[in-house]
């Protein structure tokens, strides 16, 4: 047997134990994400693709306090293939009004089978973290945006995903100052927590 081909079958061999292990530990493929999770979803839900809170992995989140026994992660493959809906809202940054897509939040909620009743909190990366009811969600049909203009959001700008809502669309809304129609829209979006 040639060194090569012998040391090649070693490594599978010795990998094997540990991937069958994680695969036992972890739910069906056809749930699971292939790419990484940009967005995760805990609380009162009962549609779930990962497990609990892990200290070790989701730094971010113990630096944030959450933690959780459940949950169902989103990459953006998974986004980008619930049916999108476009808004062109006036953005507080610039004044101008700018195209963004994405699916309807209760869309990506109802994927996780998120309970309805009570209310959402919205996390982004640096810790901002609006509550607002279920009921708002729909009556404005927030977005998770996914696309600014035409191309994906990055990350260090108002992405990779923002919760938000077309403000001028609703009087109560667009009677605000620009600056003060967003507070409840969470740019940089990561994590969301159903609230019964």
């Amino acid at each position: 047997m040639k060194k090569r081909h012998f040391l090649s079958l070693a490594a599978i061999a010795g990998v094997a134990p540990a991937l069958s292990h994680a695969q036992a530990s972890q739910p069906s493929k056809s749930s699971k994400s292939s790419g990484p999770a940009l967005l995760t979803v805990t609380g009162a839900i009962t549609k779930t693709n990962r497990g609990a809170f892990d200290p070790v992995l989701d730094q971010m989140m113990g630096k944030q306090k959450l933690s959780f026994d459940k949950a169902h992660a989103f990459d953006f493959a998974a986004l980008a293939g619930m049916p999108a809906v476009t808004i062109k809202p006036t953005l507080e940054y610039d004044k101008k009004p700018h195209e963004l897509r994405g699916p309807l939040l209760t869309t990506v909620l109802q994927a996780a089978g998120a309970a309805t009743g009570g209310k959402v909190a919205m996390r982004a990366v640096d810790g901002y973290a609006p509550t607002i009811p279920f009921a708002d969600l729909t009556k404005y049909r927030f977005i998770v945006a996914t696309h600014l203009d035409g191309k994906p959001m990055p990350l260090g700008g108002l992405g990779p995903l923002w919760a938000v809502y077309d403000a001028d669309r609703f009087p109560d809304m667009a009677a605000k100052p620009v600056d003060q129609r967003f507070a409840s829209c969470p740019w940089g979006l990561y994590h969301i927590e159903v609230q019964a």
